[in-house]
């Protein structure tokens, strides 16, 4: 049985136009802004930092969709939603967890995706 997928990149491929090189690009980016979505979750949650918890949520949150992980995305928008104000604040861990282990996913089949072209 194939292993369920976390991206889905119709939408990337559209905005695209299919251009491998340009599809590259756009993966490529997403890579340089792994590290700081998720040291900056680690590191706000760690601090308490609720306010810029949800900035870097929101910021991750339009990156995830553009390669098709929408339920990642209405994650990350739950989480903004939740810091701005500070409700269940002990669900934040989980959310920030769940965001690590996804994008770990994510990126072994994006590397895949870029090894094809």
């Amino acid at each position: 049985m194939a292993q369920a997928h976390y991206t889905n990149l119709d939408y990337l491929k559209e905005i695209t136009g299919g251009e491998p090189d340009v599809t590259n690009e756009f993966i490529q980016m997403f890579f340089d802004q792994l590290p700081e979505f998720r040291d900056g979750m680690k590191n706000f949650l760690a601090q308490k930092k609720w306010k810029e918890l949800g900035e870097i949520a929101h910021k991750a949150k339009s990156s995830v969709m553009t390669f098709g992980m929408n339920d990642l995305g209405y994650q990350l928008k739950e989480l903004q939603l939740k810091t701005q104000k500070l409700e269940d604040i002990e669900s934040y861990p989980v959310y920030v967890e769940e965001f690590i282990s996804i994008i770990a996913q994510a990126e072994v089949e994006l590397k895949e995706e870029m090894s094809k072209s």
